[in-house]
């Protein structure tokens, strides 16, 4: 066996058993313990403990499993407080077809463009008792949701992602300090993937675009026989009482959204200050007793305990293929086709590739943005041009990865399982990443 099938067979291997088993925790852990074996042979368990321990306690990463975490208790508590029911409600009453029901989940998904994760699992949760109305299998909300989270935060400069990749443009120089926003900004032109990913939905949902493969099915059984594809429901459902009106669901998360936005975007203070400001909302105008707040709060964090399983093990994935060395392979593999013509879509063909692989989509940008950089100054290419498509490759690879964060919070909000979510809407991901790829040529 050859370098190069080595350090791609960890990859294969998740890839592989995701495919045969529907199982997405169990693959990528299978293909962390296969790199971990490569690497360390015999001792590959005590390698793998070290990685994931230092993984854990890496501060991005902490980061992370705890905004998710309180993500699933601040939205519990929208649930639980009857605000995502009486919007729900409300939208039911004016909405009169399956086209519009998915139309308004799409235009909601629109609205909340701060971050992909509060996107993911506040719409699923909210829309899905409009949907199940009209027999919306839950894979069909799921595509929905996913193609309005990444993609629309990363047309939106003020949003995590915006932050993240500008701040990458100064770290590597690309842009001079304090201009790292003004740049990311000007490559917004050329965000082809999310702006295509975002114009096909309401193309799906009208039939302009027809359902195949696994989403046609999906979508023939929930309206024969009333299957949607639920998963085990879990505490991200929305309740059938009259506990608040839509404000119990609107001022939370204005509230959220003002603490994360100033003084500067910070997701994990938004959501705490959003957490106590529902507590004392609902405590003083009685929408839940106290203890009940707590209970709520609580059962809501439980109930991501298999989502930050999954986040966790991915990162961990993420970091053995970082020391395989996966990204230089690839970008060696492919370097003898750079040209100045075709440098737009090769980088965003092989970053996508990587994204899509790895489940990385921060991480890989990280890694490979000095390296479009310098080859976008040696063959005189449009820098913003070359960002546009690294930035892209970056939203194909969190959509359509059937491991990536994106996919797995989506199917958490939606309500079915990681596997049918991926599998579903990975045709119209493709579709949109050929089209992107297609602009990319013309306009280099």
């Amino acid at each position: 066996m050859n370098d190069g099938l080595i350090i791609l067979l960890p990859t294969l291997v998740v890839l592989g058993l995701a495919l045969w088993s529907r199982r997405t925790l169990e693959s990528v852990l299978a293909g962390v313990l296969v790199a971990f074996f490569i690497m360390e042979g015999v001792a590959f368990l005590d390698a793998t403990a070290q990685a994931t321990l230092s993984t854990l306690m890496t501060e991005d990463v902490a980061w992370v499993l705890l905004v998710c975490g309180l993500y699933g208790g601040f939205i519990a508590l929208l649930v639980k407080g009857g605000g995502s029911y009486a919007l729900g409600k409300a939208l039911i009453s004016r909405i009169e077809t399956k086209q519009g029901s998915l139309l308004a989940t799409w235009s909601l998904g629109l609205l909340i463009f701060l971050d992909d994760y509060l996107n993911s699992l506040t719409v699923g949760a909210t829309m899905k008792a409009v949907t199940d109305r009209f027999r919306t299998s839950r894979a069909m909300l799921a595509y929905v949701v996913d193609s309005t989270a990444a993609p629309l935060c990363l047309l939106v400069p003020l949003s995590s992602w915006g932050a993240y990749f500008s701040g990458l443009l100064e770290q590597n120089g690309v842009a001079a300090e304090g201009q790292g926003i003004a740049m990311f900004v000007g490559t917004i032109p050329y965000l082809y993937y999310p702006m295509v990913a975002l114009l096909i939905v309401p193309l799906v949902a009208m039939g302009v675009i027809p359902l195949v493969g696994a989403m046609r099915r999906a979508e023939e059984l929930a309206e024969r026989t009333g299957d949607l594809g639920v998963a085990e429901e879990q505490a991200l459902t929305v309740e059938d009482n009259a506990r608040g009106g839509m404000s119990v669901f609107f001022l939370p998360m204005v509230a959220m959204i003002v603490f994360t936005v100033l003084p500067t975007v910070d997701l994990l203070r938004g959501v705490i200050a959003g957490i106590l400001f529902t507590s004392a909302y609902y405590s003083v105008w009685r929408v839940m007793p106290v203890l009940e707040v707590f209970d709520t709060c609580i059962e809501g964090i439980k109930s991501m305990v298999p989502v930050l399983a999954m986040l966790l093990t991915l990162f961990v994935f993420v970091e053995a293929n970082d020391r395989l060395g996966l990204t230089p392979y690839v970008i060696d593999a492919v370097s003898p086709f750079m040209t100045a013509g075709m440098l737009p879509v090769v980088v965003f063909v092989t970053v996508s590739v990587l994204s899509f692989t790895t489940g990385s989509n921060w991480g890989v940008i990280a890694i490979t943005m000095p390296i479009a950089f310098s080859l976008a100054q040696t063959f005189d290419v449009s820098i913003p041009l070359v960002m546009g498509a690294l930035f892209s490759a970056s939203a194909f690879g969190s959509q359509a990865c059937f491991y990536s964060d994106s996919t797995v919070l989506s199917a958490q909000g939606a309500g079915c399982t990681t596997h049918e979510h991926a599998v579903t809407q990975l045709p119209y991901a493709l579709l949109g990443a050929a089209v992107a790829a297609m602009l990319f040529i013309v306009v280099a």
